[in-house]
């Protein structure tokens, strides 16, 4: 443990603690039931997938190498913004209400559209045009 960077750790909890925010702030905002779509959290996991994407392209291959900039945004924002557990505990109680359809299509959607949101998301830093 004496190799520990406490500035990594620092960033990751800095960077979750604003993407949990922002993810309480909008559950807060939006009610929801088992009975509806639960669009906070589909919306926090597209928009964190699409931020993932575009933060790891760019630190990977437009910036220059840092030691905190990847777990401030990456580990730290996108995992404190997005949560696949609550997707999950939502999913289960839309089977138990009898509403599979839904259930199938809210993982099946999650899934496709939070990978399209990273393909989306890399393609638009790779298209942008490098100063230099």
């Amino acid at each position: 443990m004496a190799n520990r960077d406490y500035r990594e750790l620092a960033a990751v909890f800095a960077g979750g603690a604003v993407g949990t925010l922002a993810r309480s702030a909008l559950n807060t905002a939006v009610v929801r039931d088992a009975e509806h779509w639960p669009w906070s959290t589909f919306t926090v996991n597209i928009v964190g997938a699409f931020l993932l994407g575009y933060f790891t392209t760019r630190l990977l291959e437009r910036l220059p190498a840092s030691s905190y900039r990847r777990p401030l945004l990456g580990t730290g924002l996108c995992g404190g913004l997005t949560t696949f557990s609550t997707m999950q505990v939502e999913t289960i109680e839309m089977l138990e209400h009898g509403h599979w359809a839904m259930a199938v299509g809210y993982t099946a959607s999650s899934l496709v559209v939070g990978l399209l949101a990273v393909h989306v998301a890399s393609a638009l830093v790779r298209r942008a045009r490098v100063r230099g």
